[in-house]
Order: C-alpha cells, then sequence, then structure tokens
C-alpha cells in the first residue's frame, strides 16, 4: 500500500533551538556574538519615522504659494510644539494678523513655495526587539538583528492568539481531561503562563485576563466563547497580532478537547520554570505554530527527544487531527486509506483517507489535511 508520511505538531522534551530576533528597519545591535541573553533583555533597537501632517499655510492665512517663506516664523529642520505659532500673516498696518499653530509636537519636515504647505512629522517611533528566549547569541545580522539558541522544551499548539509573551509555567488543573473554569483561575496565577486540561470557557477567560495572566495553553476552545471574549469573529489563516490581554494556544483545536497526555505530562513537568510563548497561526503557505519554549540546562531524562509524529506514515486505527476548512482542528481515527487517487474539489488527483470523527461522522478528505496525533 502507498505511504504518506504526516508530520505532526512537536512536542519535544529536550531539543536545540534558534530564533532570529529582527528589526523591521536597520537598527542598532545591542549584543555581541556569543554572548548570554535572558529572554526579556533587548537585543537591538531602531526608530520608526513618525507620521507626516500637511497644513495648508497658504491657504489658511489666504496668501500666496511663493509669499509662505516670509509668513513662516519657523524654517525646515525646526522643532515645534503642538499649539505653538508656525507661521503668521503681516494683517493690515500691523493689525489683524492671523496665525497658524502646529497640530503636532514635531519637526519641520518640508517648506514649499508650489504648493505653499508645510510638512510636519511627529517625533520616531522607538522599537525594541527583546530575546523572547533564555539563550546565547550566535549570530549577528549587521544592522538587523540576531540569532539566539537554546537548549529546552519546545511544544506547539494548533491554533493560537495574542503574541510573545514571557511568565513562569503553573498548572491550574488536575488532569488534561479537566475543563478550566473561573474558580480554578486566582490571583496566584498573575504574570503566570497556566496549563488547563481540555477546555477554557469564557468566564476564565475573562479572569484570567482581569487578574494579569500572562497566557493560557489549553487543549481547546469553543468557537462561540472566543469570538465573546475577543469582541470580533477571527480568522484562522493567520493571528498573532491580537490584543486581548493575554495569550491563549489550543493545543488539540476548538472544542472540548482533551489534551494529549504526552502534552500535558511534559507541560506538567515544567511547572514553575520560565516559558516563552507565542500564539501566531498561519495555516497557509509558510505555516506557523503557537509554541511554548522552556530553555533548560539539561535533558531529564539525559538524551535529546525526538518529534512526536515521527514514524513511517499514515495506518489505519491512528489518531488524526485535521489542519483545513471545513473540518479545521477537529480530531478522528483513520478508518480507510485507499490506494486510488480521488478527485477532490479543485479538481486535482490526490491520495486521501476516510476518518471517523468523534461524533461518528465519516469524512473523506486529502491526506495534506491531517496530522497524526500520538498519545
Amino acid at each position: 500500500m502507498a505511504h504518506a508520511y504526516t508530520p505532526g505538531l512537536k512536542v519535544l522534551e529536550y531539543t536545540e533551538l534558534k530564533k532570529q530576533r529582527r528589526l523591521p528597519l536597520p537598527g542598532k545591535i545591542l549584543v555581541n556574538q556569543g554572548q548570554k541573553v535572558s529572554a526579556e533583555e533587548v537585543v537591538a533597537k531602531t526608530d520608526l519615522p513618525g507620521n507626516v501632517q500637511t497644513l495648508n499655510i497658504a491657504g489658511l492665512l489666504g496668501i500666496l504659494p511663493d509669499e509662505i517663506e516670509e509668513a513662516m516664523l519657523k524654517k525646515e529642520k525646526d522643532k515645534v510644539a503642538k499649539d505653538e505659532i508656525v507661521a503668521q500673516s503681516k494683517g493690515f498696518f500691523g493689525l489683524f494678523k492671523s496665525q497658524v499653530r502646529s497640530p503636532i509636537d514635531g519637526v519641520i519636515e518640508s517648506v514649499s513655495k508650489i504648493t505653499g504647505q508645510v510638512i510636519l512629522r511627529e517625533p520616531p517611533i522607538p522599537v525594541e526587539v527583546i530575546a523572547y528566549i533564555d539563550g546565547e547569541v550566535v549570530e549577528i545580522i549587521k544592522n538587523e538583528g540576531v540569532v539566539i539558541k537554546t537548549n529546552g522544551s519546545f511544544i506547539q499548539g494548533i491554533f493560537g492568539i495574542g503574541g510573545e509573551t514571557i511568565g513562569t509555567l503553573e498548572i491550574a488543573v488536575d488532569g488534561p481531561d479537566q475543563v478550566l473554569t473561573a474558580k480554578d483561575i486566582d490571583e496566584k496565577f498573575s504574570g503566570k503562563v497556566i496549563i488547563g486540561g481540555s477546555l477554557i470557557n469564557f468566564d476564565a477567560l475573562q479572569k484570567a485576563r482581569e487578574i494579569g495572566v500572562k497566557g493560557v495553553v489549553v487543549g481547546g476552545i469553543e468557537d462561540q466563547d472566543l469570538k465573546k471574549f475577543m469582541g470580533y469573529d477571527i480568522g484562522v489563516a493567520i493571528t498573532g497580532s491580537e490584543n486581548v490581554g493575554l495569550t491563549l494556544i489550543a493545543t488539540e483545536g476548538f472544542g472540548r478537547l482533551k489534551m494529549a497526555h504526552r502534552t500535558f505530562q511534559l507541560l506538567k513537568s515544567l511547572r514553575g520554570k520560565k516559558a516563552s510563548i507565542n500564539g501566531a497561526t498561519q495555516i497557509r503557505a509558510g505555516v506557523m505554530r503557537p509554541e511554548v519554549i522552556v530553555p533548560l540546562d539539561s535533558a531529564s531524562g539525559k538524551k535529546r527527544t525526538s518529534d512526536i509524529s515521527a514514524g513511517t506514515g499514515l495506518e489505519v486505527g491512528m489518531k488524526v487531527r485535521i489542519i483545513r476548512e471545513p473540518y479545521f482542528g477537529l480530531i478522528g481515527k483513520v478508518v480507510n486509506l485507499p490506494v486510488e487517487l480521488a478527485k477532490v474539489e479543485t479538481e486535482a488527483m490526490v491520495r486521501v483517507l476516510e476518518v471517523e470523527l468523534e461524533d461518528k461522522t465519516k469524512v473523506t478528505l486529502p491526506r495534506a489535511n491531517v496530522e497524526i496525533i500520538e498519545e
């Protein structure tokens, strides 16, 4: 029978990781190659140009464009404060003068005798890039960023929201099948990354945000609870820029889904350790997974571990997760692996499989649309 290797989410107890940390524009690198850095340390910084605003001086003063230089009280490159007078008309016999005030704090970038306009630019916006993980700087990318290496545990989720955050891992439930509710969350979790079980409900999300929880890692979440928590519907194509007060990672999918036993046990063993997490998710070209990284001095098992999906390929009876719409996030069991190619909606001929979902519904879909789950 034809064989298909289907990668799954990485759950690694101890591995080597490298993270590239880049500035959006060329800037200054603040660390040296070989230097040890903490996750919170700023490794590079730059300034983004401030926004520009245009003032129609000629129109506001009722003068000709080529008279603008005589009216200007400020020159190009001069700094101005908000509400400071930047231009003034001569008036009649020194009386009835009109004035134009700056709408912003900033700098006069240009004065045009052709248009009669002045361009003001707001102060630059400082941008700092932190290391994100405890580790060692192994490469300097000139004027752009650095590469940081660490060793430790690495766990991927299937879906997340919110960007990078750092906090100590704490366990909020007794087992991977337990629902994380508001009563399980209290003030001791402020500033922490908490681990739940099969589901987190809306009330728990709200409470976690209110007390200042940095992040939540849980098996699943109901779509309606996520929408209610965020205040709007979210697509699953790309996430990570949401400003919702915390980072959320679902390791299994949408709905009440027991967290994989190995994932829960690994997270439980890391309790009290500093974790770097990121909810950014992209399921189209250039797949990006939400992640939990916990730097460690050494492996508890004394050996480097491998991906839970490592294996020869799909087999009947295997548990899989669907990673494409319209069944994104659902979990089921492989019940048939037809040898023949089948035509899909795009008219392409591909290898397919038949999956029995948890509600006993059977669906046929391309093999590339699933990933293996190992427990």
